[in-house]
């Protein structure tokens, strides 16, 4: 039942009221994908309102007044935060994926796994000389798809302004891996274990 003149409190007011971070929305699975790993899961996190519109909001604080003409985002759960990014910034979204799932002229890079190699493609005229780029992606481990993302950028002449990140599990050196590099670094929350 809707109340005739009922105070409706606004966005930025529920965000206030809630005492929960984004940390509080994620879930760890134990020995996935296999035993001993920690899964993070941020899937929780998408599923809530005000986790999901707190995590969006939060990875763009820190790019406030920086001109971004393009977000990047990884595949497969970058997607869904960079699409949300893209539209808050009212830019376009561009993808970066696996190998073979482009279709079209591509450029590839390869990086480094533990056990062997994977690549990583872009459509080749999916960014133009200049553009300033935002790579978002759910989550930092070791670097070697967030690397390779900004090297698919900077080979189409694209400037990264930055990688954005719901999770950083530094224990990885993923973060130490893309700042040695130069690439300005920012996520949401971290895991130690």
């Amino acid at each position: 039942m809707t109340v005739p003149n009922a105070p409706v409190a606004s966005a930025a007011q529920n965000r206030r009221q809630d005492p929960k971070t984004v940390k509080d929305y994620i879930r760890t699975i134990v020995d996935f994908p296999k035993e001993g790993i920690k899964f993070r899961d941020v899937t929780t996190l998408f599923a809530d309102a005000r986790g999901f519109r707190m995590a969006v909001d939060q990875l763009l604080t820190p790019y406030a007044g920086t001109r971004i003409d393009k977000v990047v985002g990884l595949e497969a759960r970058g997607f869904i935060l960079g699409g949300a990014v893209a539209h808050q910034l009212t830019v376009g979204f561009v993808p970066i994926r696996k190998k073979g799932k482009l279709p079209g002229a591509v450029l590839s890079e390869a990086y480094a796994l533990e056990y062997g190699e994977a690549v990583m493609e872009i459509h080749d005229d999916a960014l133009q000389p200049g553009d300033q780029v935002l790579i978002v992606d759910d989550l930092l481990a070791t670097g070697g798809t967030a690397r390779a993302a900004i090297r698919l950028c900077e080979r189409l002449g694209a400037e990264v302004v930055g990688c954005a990140f719901v999770i950083d599990l530094p224990d990885l050196g993923g973060r130490a891996l893309l700042e040695g590099s130069g690439v300005d670094v920012y996520a949401l929350t971290s895991f130690d274990d």
